[in-house]
């Protein structure tokens, strides 16, 4: 198996930040090769300079053995290169033939040859198995028929070296079993796939060869046969990492919120949520599964009184241990929340949009969350000051001081600042929405640690989550949602992956009460 790419001593920076510090990577032909490495390990900007989205500050890249400059995607794209990226760039009103025929050469009156478009992307259907309406607009499209014309559209301009960017993110294990079919064929074929993703079962399951990134540089490459969840975390994080998630069975379990008939219109007046029905209890992780855009977020927004709901819901909560002082919370903010002594943490998907104050630095950050607990706290910054340096020291947030505006820092850093934050104010309920996301394989362990020690303290845990493997390990229960329905509420212990994912389509499944 020659090699079809290979990049040598490649340096990016971005001002002071080594993105890419002289890396050197093979690629060969037709191998199936994951990028793996921590986020802000520089996976994603070392493709971006294969596909003509960056230019190295210095180092070179060979094709077939011959030095080349890739400065634009066209440049990618006569090399043979192609790349699809975690946001995809279609146009909506546009069908699928429409997208791809985009950039691609007219005909001598100056237009596209639709017919002719059409008929060689479905060739390309058959051959590698894609499932694709071609008529259909993009708008109609779900994310991963939308993926699914992002691959077409580079297949369709030539590209034997193909690069995915986190391609299973927000796919449910039916749509991740039929890309990799997909992606196996592209293979038979002859043609390269780079798969940059984190998701170390995918890695074992669908690639041949593993390279790891670390910290901006290349840290090896393993046959995949000869690796294994643990040696390649190692490799990854640089030390050993215990991947086991603790879960213990929920004993003294009080419900802490009732919710009935939930039901939600958003600010463009669309229907998000109808009815859903569920409790959260303390002393269990009650897990929230579905793909993304299918009412999570306006799920805890509205508990969190966040989000207004209509007619016929009701939220009611339960501070007691034993159940009294029902309170009705429907048509209530956030203060008014507190004010009634319920101690609701929530960690929100927007981290800097809705969860932190961008110009802040963590002490300040800090000091919001107990703002209302007495005008002393303005003039004593002694607790915030003390809170954020807990937080950096325990879940190693990097930053050059905890008065550094939160803005400055990685979407990693932000988001442990924030989860640091809520679990340290010792509430009776946290929320969160996408917890580990951009965090390193470390720090998510730690996160659910932390989660278990609330759970074990008799706190109720939701826990909104991408990742249905750590979903299953995690939580006690998983409700899911499709559509803005609760599709089902199910016994993690006993449900299977495939189940959760036919339910995350509207189709059957276990239910459980």
């Amino acid at each position: 198996m020659g090699n079809a790419i290979e990049l040598r001593n490649v340096t990016k920076t971005f001002g002071t930040i080594i993105a890419n510090d002289d890396v050197t990577l093979t690629i060969r032909e037709g191998e199936i090769l994951s990028l793996l490495g921590e986020n802000g390990s520089g996976k994603t900007t070392l493709m971006n300079m294969l596909s003509g989205i960056y230019f190295p500050d210095s180092g070179s890249i060979f094709v077939k053995g011959e030095q080349v400059e890739i400065r634009s995607p066209k440049d990618a794209y006569d090399l043979k290169i192609g790349m699809v990226h975690q946001h995809f760039k279609l146009i909506d009103v546009f069908t699928a033939t429409e997208n791809i025929a985009l950039g691609t050469d007219k005909n001598s009156q100056g237009r596209f040859s639709l017919r002719s478009v059409k008929a060689k992307a479905r060739e390309i259907c058959e051959r590698y198995g894609f499932d694709l309406n071609l008529d259909q607009k993009v708008y109609e499209m779900s994310v991963s028929q939308k993926q699914t014309l992002e691959i077409v559209k580079v297949l369709y301009r030539g590209a034997d070296y193909l690069i995915l960017d986190e391609p299973t993110a927000v796919l449910t294990p039916q749509e991740v079993e039929k890309l990799f079919a997909v992606i196996r064929n592209m293979k038979a074929d002859g043609k390269s796939v780079v798969i940059i993703t984190h998701k170390l079962k995918e890695v074992l399951e669908i690639s041949d060869r593993v390279a790891i990134m670390r910290k901006g540089r290349f840290i090896g490459s393993v046959l995949t046969a000869e690796a294994t969840e643990g040696s390649l975390t190692e490799m990854m994080v640089g030390e050993k990492v215990e991947l086991n998630i603790a879960r213990s069975t929920p004993s003294d379990v009080i419900k802490r919120i009732e919710v009935r008939n939930l039901s939600v219109i958003n600010h463009e007046g669309l229907r998000v949520l109808t009815d859903i029905n569920f409790d959260i209890n303390g002393g269990e992780i009650l897990g929230i599964a579905g793909i993304s855009g299918n009412g999570q977020k306006e799920l805890l927004e509205s508990i969190a009184g966040l989000q207004r709901t209509i007619s016929g819901t009701s939220i009611k909560y339960y501070p007691g241990e034993n159940g009294e002082k029902e309170l009705q919370l429907v048509g209530m903010n956030p203060r008014d929340i507190r004010n009634a002594g319920i101690h609701l943490a929530f960690v929100p998907e927007d981290r800097l949009g809705m969860g932190l104050v961008r110009s802040m630095g963590m002490d300040e950050n800090m000091m919001l969350k107990t703002y209302d607990e007495g005008s002393s706290i303005i003039t004593n910054r002694k607790l915030p000051r003390e809170m954020a340096e807990q937080i950096k020291e325990s879940l190693g947030v990097v930053t050059p001081s905890i008065t550094t505006p939160v803005a400055q820092l990685s979407g990693g850093n932000v988001q442990k600042v924030l989860v640091g934050r809520e679990i340290s104010s010792d509430p009776t309920v946290i929320m969160t929405a996408y917890a580990v996301r951009g965090l390193d394989i470390n720090t998510s362990y730690t996160i659910y640690r932390l989660l278990n020690e609330q759970k074990e303290r008799g706190t109720a845990v939701v826990y909104v989550g991408e990742e249905l493997d750590v979903l299953l390990e995690l939580c006690d229960r998983i409700l899911v949602l499709c559509g803005g329905r609760v599709s089902g509420i199910v016994d993690a212990r006993e449900v299977t992956k495939e189940e959760l994912g036919l339910l995350m389509t509207k189709y059957g499944g276990k239910e459980e009460g």
